[in-house]
């Protein structure tokens, strides 16, 4: 089994690929999806997540199976 993770916009370009599916060992919470795909780097304050398409917090469960997008925020006019 596995966690689907999105990238969004900026995200894409930065980390050089649209998805990735990563093994659910030892990931408890999105914030540790992001340390596995940042090498142990902090959920940095200015980006936004999802869970199985809705809104999530850093602290949020991650469970086998589960999607887990990462998007900047984004601002308009």
């Amino acid at each position: 089994m596995s966690i689907h993770v999105r990238y969004f916009a900026s995200l894409r370009e930065t980390m050089g690929r649209i998805e990735e599916r990563l093994s659910p060992e030892g990931i408890v919470t999105v914030s540790d999806v992001w340390k596995v795909v940042h090498q142990g780097e902090a959920f940095p304050d200015h980006l936004l997540c999802a869970v199985n398409m809705a809104y999530a917090k850093p602290d949020s469960p991650v469970q086998d199976g589960d999607e887990v997008a990462f998007f900047p925020f984004v601002t308009g006019g």
